[in-house]
C-alpha cells in the first residue's frame, strides 16, 4: 500500500458502490447528503482566478446558498450559458474562460446579491 492512500472499499458486489469516507453503499451514504454550509453575509462572489493555471483565467463563483446537488445542477446550467467547460467543487462553480459579466446578469436576475471581484 502507498503512502497518501487511506484505502477502502469502494465497490462491493453485494451493495454495489461504497462510499470511501463513511465506508456504507451509497445509497445509505450519509456524507453524500451533507450540505455546504451557508455563508453568513448571502453575498454570492465572482471572480477571474489564474493562480495555479499557467496564466489561464477561470471564473470563480462562490457564497451560493445552495446544497450540493443543486449547486451542481446550477453549475451545468451556467456552463451551457458560457458555452463554456468547467466544474463544481467544494462548493465553489469553476467556468473556464472570463465570464464574469455574463454570470453576475445571470444570477442577479435570479435574485442573489452580487459582488464581482
Amino acid at each position: 500500500m502507498s503512502k497518501g492512500r487511506s484505502g477502502g472499499l469502494v465497490y462491493s458486489t453485494q451493495h454495489g458502490q461504497m462510499c470511501p469516507r463513511c465506508r456504507r453503499s451509497a445509497t445509505e451514504c450519509r456524507c453524500a447528503r451533507a450540505e455546504a454550509p451557508v455563508p453568513d453575509d448571502g453575498i454570492v462572489r465572482i471572480r477571474l482566478d489564474t493562480k495555479g493555471r499557467r496564466g489561464k483565467g477561470v471564473t470563480t463563483i462562490s457564497g451560493v446558498p445552495l446544497p450540493a446537488t443543486e449547486l451542481s445542477a446550477l453549475g451545468s446550467k451556467l456552463k451551457r450559458l458560457c458555452g463554456s467547460g468547467g466544474t463544481t467543487k467544494d462548493g465553489v462553480i469553476e467556468i473556464q474562460g472570463d465570464h464574469r459579466e455574463r454570470l453576475a446578469r445571470e444570477l442577479a436576475g435570479s435574485g442573489w446579491k452580487i459582488k464581482t471581484i
